[in-house]
């Protein structure tokens, strides 16, 4: 998985930088045919606000936090983006074709 992370308006420091590895890695334990990530960080007075762009085989989702404070932000990320991998990993298994054998017979 490539991660880039680029704030603007702000500097990233490596606290910041090992927060979101941290609250990514959650993602991994979901789902790990993940290629790239790429993490927006962006403060504005009393507007605090992370995105984030996750490129999966076959889609790229797409989310976005704001919150007073940077780092809620980001765990409210970390969360939206949590579910909206895994509701694409219970789609992509579940078209995925039954065996002949437990098909029920045809009559």
């Amino acid at each position: 998985m490539n991660l880039s992370i680029c704030g603007r308006h702000l500097d990233v420091t490596p606290a910041i930088r090992e927060y979101v590895v941290n609250k990514l890695a959650r993602v991994l334990r979901h789902f790990d045919h993940i290629i790239d990530v790429q993490v927006m960080l962006s403060v504005e007075p009393l507007r605090h606000t992370a995105e984030v762009t996750m490129r999966l085989r076959g889609k790229d989702i797409h989310c976005e936090a704001q919150d007073e404070n940077l780092y809620a932000a980001i765990d409210l990320l970390a969360d939206k983006i949590d579910r909206q991998v895994i509701k694409h990993k219970d789609k992509v298994q579940s078209h995925a074709t039954e065996s002949v054998k437990r098909l029920p017979a045809a009559a």
